[in-house]
């Protein structure tokens, strides 16, 4: 398995490193990642989840309690669900949202695919991210799996980050470079 020294470097990446390992030795990539998946959905919609991940004043066996019955309610998988205990155990359940990104890096990488990070003003609909898929493969000459955010303070347009390059077509850039221009 090939990885980027980035992604190894950082804690989290660590962690997404052993459980991609895992996940690959028992053939269950599929059902960690769309675990993940779940997870980074909750983490994104549920406050008491991220409290739990965040907060210091939970105790160590209070959190592997809780993260377990989380899992259990969100259908989550049994590799992850251990894993999300041994975050809990060893106080690092803060990571998590860094960890499910680098796993997707891994994931995507395992498949023969780049990530792309693409931000927006506003969701993109299914046909728009079809078409977006399509060019970025048409550019790159591989499959790209995309990871979509939404910044309504871009006000319009998209940011497409690619490994370390970055395609800045948003509204907001636009705007500031001609206030720059007109400044003189």
């Amino acid at each position: 398995m090939e990885n980027s020294g980035g992604i190894q470097a950082s804690l989290s990446g660590r962690y997404a490193t052993a459980l991609f390992g895992l996940a690959r030795d028992e053939k269950a990539l599929d059902a960690v990642s769309a675990s993940l998946a779940t997870l980074k959905a909750a983490l994104a919609d549920s406050d008491d989840l991220r409290k739990l991940t965040t907060s210091p004043v939970v105790s160590r066996a209070q959190a592997t309690k809780a993260v377990a019955a989380a899992a259990s309610v969100m259908g989550i998988d049994p590799l992850t669900t251990k894993f999300l205990g041994v975050l809990a155990q060893n106080r690092r359940l803060g990571q998590l949202g860094a960890t499910i990104r680098a796993f997707g890096q891994l994931a995507a990488a395992h498949r023969g695919e780049t990530t792309a990070e693409v931000t927006s003003a506003h969701p993109l609909t299914a046909t728009q991210v079809k078409a977006l898929k399509a060019k970025l493969k048409t550019e790159l000459a591989r499959e790209v799996a995309v990871e979509l955010t939404v910044d309504p303070s871009i006000l319009g347009g998209l940011i497409v980050k690619i490994g370390s390059r970055q395609i800045d077509g948003s509204i907001r850039s636009k705007l500031n470079t001609l206030a720059i221009a007109m400044k003189g």
